[in-house]
């Protein structure tokens, strides 16, 4: 789409860094440049404010990522669009039978309501739970890999969903401010919520969870 629309060298297209690198590196394809903006840390995707603060004269187009079953908030990237004059594309996600998604919406409405000392996420607009993303509070990286050791040791499947943000990726390292993606990046676990789990599975996440407290208290 971006090479159909004429975007190439020269040209610079506005992407998150928080993510896998499929998305910059299909800008790099074109010949332009991927300039990376920060994320609105509710959602993890693109935060319109950053993305028209990074805008310049070279600025062609703007890739907006759906993160997690939430979706962006394209009508404020298509704002930002319009007074810009840039094109505004969007990257989905698999989505799911409806089902499946009411059966992953009722596990992360349990998590929400017993879950302790984690951050649950936002369910607003529409959220299909692709996955159930919590953050870990406390100082930063080494406290949540502790957080997700334990966790596993008690037989939950739990995984980092995106240990190293694109900017810092050898092909793609850029010398920007980007907090909000540094502080996902890590505090950010992923917990399941899959259809199959069973009401025991799901007590399982919450015990292990639940019983890590200590883990949790900010240093002062």
């Amino acid at each position: 789409m971006l090479r159909a629309a004429g975007v190439g060298v020269g040209d610079e297209v506005v992407v998150p860094a928080f993510g896998n690198a499929e998305v910059a590196g299909a800008v790099a394809l074109t010949g332009a440049l991927p300039v990376f903006a920060d994320i609105d840390p509710v959602t993890y995707c693109l935060d319109a404010g950053a993305v028209e603060a990074a805008v310049t004269s070279r600025t062609a187009a703007v890739v907006a990522v759906h993160c997690f079953g939430r979706p962006a908030d394209m009508a404020r990237l298509h704002g930002v669009g319009q007074r810009h004059g840039l094109l505004v594309l969007q990257q989905g996600e698999s989505e799911a039978p409806q089902d499946e998604i009411a059966q992953r919406r009722q596990r992360a409405a349990f998590l929400d309501a017993k879950l302790c000392g984690v951050q649950t996420p936002d369910g607003g607009d529409g959220h299909t739970y692709q996955q159930y993303v919590v953050r870990v509070p406390g100082n930063g990286r080494p406290d949540r890999d502790a957080f997700a050791r334990a966790v596993r040791g008690q037989g939950v499947a739990c995984r980092v969903p995106v240990k190293t943000p694109v900017h810092r990726l050898p092909a793609f390292r850029r010398c920007v401010s980007l907090p909000e993606t540094e502080r996902a990046a890590g505090e950010t676990l992923t917990l399941p919520v899959d259809a199959a789990l069973t009401k025991r599975d799901m007590q399982r996440i919450v015990s292990a969870c639940n019983a890590l407290g200590g883990l949790l208290q900010p240093a002062f």
